[in-house]
């Protein structure tokens, strides 16, 4: 599966949590191999390993024990990747593809 398919299946699958308070999902320019989900003091981190598909790639579930451990680490650098993202629902004519100037102008 392209990565354009993945990205295209997960919009429409994120869009039946559009409505659901405190869920936010962004687009970003960084290239991004991970997955992360957080929760409170509880994460899962999905780490895209080289050719295999993220389902296939461990997940690592986290929990916040200490301060600057591997919870906070992995929390900060998504952070960073979330602060520089454009959110997925504020501009709806525009999907990253939109970005891309044809040819033919």
């Amino acid at each position: 599966m392209t990565v354009s398919t993945r990205i295209r299946i997960t919009l429409s699958e994120i869009e039946h949590l559009r409505d659901v308070p405190g869920v936010e999902a962004r687009y970003g320019d960084e290239h991004i191999a991970m997955s992360v989900f957080r929760f409170d003091s509880e994460m899962l981190v999905t780490p895209h390993l080289a050719k295999l598909v993220g389902h296939d790639s461990p997940m690592l579930h986290l929990r916040r024990h200490q301060a600057d451990g591997l919870f906070d680490r992995f929390a900060y650098h998504a952070a960073e990747l979330w602060s520089s993202g454009r959110d997925v629902w504020a501009d709806e004519s525009k999907e990253p593809s939109d970005n891309v100037t044809s040819p033919t102008g």
